[in-house]
């Protein structure tokens, strides 16, 4: 048993810390870009004319809320996070003040870049649809209001005049996260006297159908924005400016919105505006060819880790299995006089090999549910000791005990078969 109990309990503490590992890897990825594609408020870009990309869009007022819900329908689109931003001065207290980035959002980018959250939670689609005054801070701007190590969780921030409760603490990737605060969508439109909004950030199924979604996104909001676009390209062109043709997607008409990847973002960050426009010009499916790769050596690393596990469970539930064949040899053999009396007295040969069939399985399950709750308890010491992701699957539990289970009949029944094969008379004269 206790062979079974260390099998099942390596079984699960493994197949925990690989699924954390992938979950973690899977995180890094999302918010590298493999996964998320935004869509901007107007198509303004300064020196734009010697690249052919239209000027003077400006910051256009027609993406909406309304698109935001109908980009969720578009398919492989998971989350859909609308946003709004406004940079301003945050109050802790008189002498504790932080002139930071505040983004309106709702609950959903949480999801998409992965947030891991060091204190209390995020605001909820209730908070958003009652606009609440609440507030989640980045881990740099928490620093930076209440000192390292302080949980401010229920304290106030005053942020454009408004008293907001804090919710929660969070950590991103990305370091311009962490220097911000994020209240709801909502909330942020009311302050500043807005109805659109500036961003949409989605977050797709899976990595590699990021440009594809970006694509059908495109094509959806031209659609929607058809009127609107030519109204602001009407205005742009009586006021002197030039339109390059074949900007956008109607008749020539410039969007009135910017649809990109974040891994195209990443790429040309930094750059000046004719080298990232040049760049990704020439580069239109860097991005697809990024997640692609990101994906397959995800995906190959995934099987590779279970292969491995799945060789290593195996070793140990079989050893697990030969320890209770020996253990139900011995037995045999040590009660071969019982196993005669009850022939003796009419006991069946089936009923033999069940008896000892059932105390083969016993054994096997007992030493399952010890080894499940020891594995779970390894896996919760790795994270608490060493910090390390992990995530106990209810199929790897299910999995390991049905494997129990199957290894105390496998290994039980040739010992159980033997006892049954025993001449009462031969056992009975068994000293």
């Amino acid at each position: 048993m206790l062979g079974v109990v260390i099998g099942v309990a390596a079984v699960i503490a493994m197949v925990a810390l690989g699924n954390g590992a992938r979950v973690s890897v899977d995180r890094t990825l999302r918010t590298a870009g493999t996964s998320i594609v935004e869509v901007t408020a107007g198509n303004f870009t300064r020196g734009g004319e010697s690249m052919n990309i239209a000027t003077g869009m400006g910051q256009a007022t027609s993406l909406t809320r309304a698109d935001a819900e109908v980009i969720g329908k578009v398919p492989n689109v998971l989350h859909v996070a609308a946003g709004v931003r406004s940079r301003t001065w945050i109050a802790a207290s008189p002498e504790a003040r932080v002139f930071v980035m505040v983004r309106g959002t709702e609950p959903s980018l949480a999801e998409i870049h992965g947030w891991t959250f060091l204190a209390g939670d995020g605001f909820t689609a209730a908070d958003v649809a009652a606009e609440r005054a609440v507030a989640v801070l980045g881990r740099l701007a928490s620093a930076a209001l209440f000192g390292e190590g302080v949980d401010p969780v229920g304290r106030d921030v005053d942020i454009h005049g408004r008293a907001f409760r804090i919710v929660g603490v969070m950590r991103a990737v990305d370091r311009d996260q962490d220097e911000g605060v994020f209240v709801p969508v909502s909330t942020l439109q009311v302050l500043t006297n807005r109805s659109h909004l500036q961003t949409i950030t989605i977050g797709v199924t899976e990595a590699g159908v990021a440009t594809q979604v970006g694509e059908a996104v495109t094509a959806l909001l031209r659609e929607r924005h058809r009127e609107s676009a030519a109204a602001a390209a009407r205005a742009w062109g009586a006021a002197g400016g030039v339109l390059p043709a074949g900007q956008g997607g109607q008749s020539g008409t410039p969007d009135d919105f910017q649809v990109r990847t974040l891994a195209a973002q990443q790429v040309t960050k930094g750059l000046y505006t004719e080298v990232a426009a040049f760049a990704l010009a020439n580069m239109p499916k860097l991005d697809s060819a990024t997640m692609e790769e990101m994906s397959g050596t995800l995906n190959r690393a995934g099987t590779t880790m279970t292969a491995l596990l799945g060789s290593i469970a195996g070793i140990s539930l079989v050893v697990g299995g030969i320890g209770i064949m020996t253990i139900m040899l011995v037995s045999v053999t040590e009660r071969t006089k019982e196993i005669g009396l009850r022939l003796a007295v009419g006991a069946r040969r089936r009923e033999v090999l069940l008896q000892f069939l059932m105390e083969a399985l016993v054994l096997s399950l007992l030493g399952g549910l010890l080894g499940i709750a020891a594995g779970i308890g390894a896996a919760h010491g790795l994270t608490a000791l060493l910090e390390w992701p992990t995530q106990v699957s209810v199929q790897a539990i299910l999995l390991a005990f049905v494997v129990a289970a199957a290894v105390g009949i496998a290994f039980g029944y040739y010992p159980a078969r033997r006892a049954s094969q025993l001449d009462p008379i031969d056992a009975l004269r068994h000293e």
